[in-house]
């Protein structure tokens, strides 16, 4: 069991570190490639979709494979493929085919963090299966702080290089973790549907358990992939007199998200609900952005202040993998549960587009803090119709 919540911390950590390089390494690498601003924003754009449309794609196909084939068999094959594609991002010299194999990269990093959390869920006891979780994704996160902290100093075909090589590596770190018990005694069996899609949608609870577990991550991957993503943009449209860096925008966002994440994690596992824990993270997100829109940061300072603190108070990550992981059945939980966090981030795709939209409406800022207004409350809305899921034994298949 220690064994798999370290393989599974690892690859998380490579998970992270890889699916933010882009938005990490988005301005100089398309400036390298030729782009002028203006291009390199629609471009920017147009890739990280690819990105996160592979993401929404690869975390349903996975997931039906670990349910029907097995958990480990999916974080074999994952790691392999977005390690490839990494490799593959070293040598582009073109911003479609860059489009191209960020697509295949996130296809490929969908099939890791799923797989990972369902295999630990089903391993540890009932008590402490939150603890599991979010030591996960706390050493996981750190992965965007060293991503960003790297980009800095290392040349940015480079970083897609270290990204690969990390991918390969970790390929070695899985010899040692075998299955759950909860998993292996139904894999063989005839009788039960398992990674069936079908499950999901014929039955409206199930589909509500679904979507609410989806709605619940909206506010930590809004501040991701807007706030920090698009610092440069916005802190142009701030007056900012230095200019901002998405690398140190991610740095700082993360670095809250790190500290948030197992801060909302100890929390759930203290309270012993994980409902309590997701409101005060809601209740904070919106907060810091009532905080921002009436005084808007002055200085890069300010904003990657801002950043963190949003990344502080929007960190539920750990919480909403723990009540997806909870809330289903063994035949469909790697489904569900591998999906719903890239579900969560191919929806990233509706909160840059509002962002982009609103930029012809408003100025950047109040562009970006629309879109996270929205996911906060969208993800309030889900926590209205969330079950409590502490403790609850993982014994059961959906019929």
């Amino acid at each position: 069991m220690n064994a798999a919540i370290i393989v599974a911390a690892l690859g998380y950590f490579v998970d992270v570190f890889d699916i933010l390089l882009f938005s990490i390494l988005r301005t100089p690498s398309l400036a390298a490639l030729g782009l002028t601003e203006a291009d390199a924003f629609a471009a920017g754009v147009r890739i990280l979709n690819f990105q996160l449309i592979g993401l929404l794609l690869g975390g349903i196909i996975w997931g039906m494979w670990a349910d029907k084939v097995g958990r480990l068999s999916v974080l074999y094959g994952s790691i392999f493929l977005y390690s490839i594609a990494n490799l593959a991002c070293v040598f582009v010299n073109h911003p479609e085919m860059y489009a191209w194999y960020r697509g295949i990269a996130g296809f490929g990093l969908a099939g890791e963090l799923g797989a990972g959390i369902t295999l630990v869920s089903e391993l540890m006891p009932a008590a402490k299966r939150g603890w599991g979780t979010t030591i996960i994704t706390a050493v996981g996160l750190f992965g965007a702080v060293v991503a960003g902290i790297l980009a800095e100093f290392v040349p940015w075909r480079d970083c897609y290089l270290i990204g690969a090589v990390l991918g390969f590596l970790l390929l070695f770190a899985r010899v040692k973790v075998g299955e759950g018990e909860a998993f292996t005694a139904i894999k063989e069996r005839r009788d039960i549907k398992k990674g069936n899609l079908f499950l999901l949608i014929s039955s409206w609870s199930r589909f509500a358990r679904y979507i609410t577990c989806i709605a619940l991550g909206f506010p930590i991957i809004s501040t991701v992939y807007v706030v920090a993503t698009f610092a440069p943009e916005i802190g142009k449209g701030l007056h900012i007199a230095d200019p901002l860096s998405a690398a140190q925008g991610v740095v700082s966002c993360y670095i809250g998200i790190s500290i948030g994440d197992f801060i909302f994690g100890a929390l759930s596992q203290y309270f012993r609900q994980r409902r309590r824990a997701a409101l005060f993270s809601i209740l904070g997100t919106a907060a810091v952005i009532l905080l921002g829109y009436f005084y808007p940061p002055t200085t890069a300072f300010g904003y990657y202040l801002f950043a963190g603190m949003l990344g502080l108070v929007s960190a539920n990550w750990a919480l909403v993998l723990s009540v997806t992981a909870e809330s289903f059945g063994t035949n469909i939980r790697a489904t569900v549960t591998t999906s719903v966090p890239n579900v969560i981030r191919g929806a990233a795709a509706l909160f840059v587009l509002i962002f982009a939209e609103g930029k012809h409406f408003f100025d950047p800022w109040h562009a970006a803090l629309m879109a996270a207004s929205l996911a906060v409350i969208m993800s309030f809305i889900a926590l209205l119709f969330l079950q409590e899921t502490f403790g609850k034994d993982l014994t059961f298949i959906e019929e």
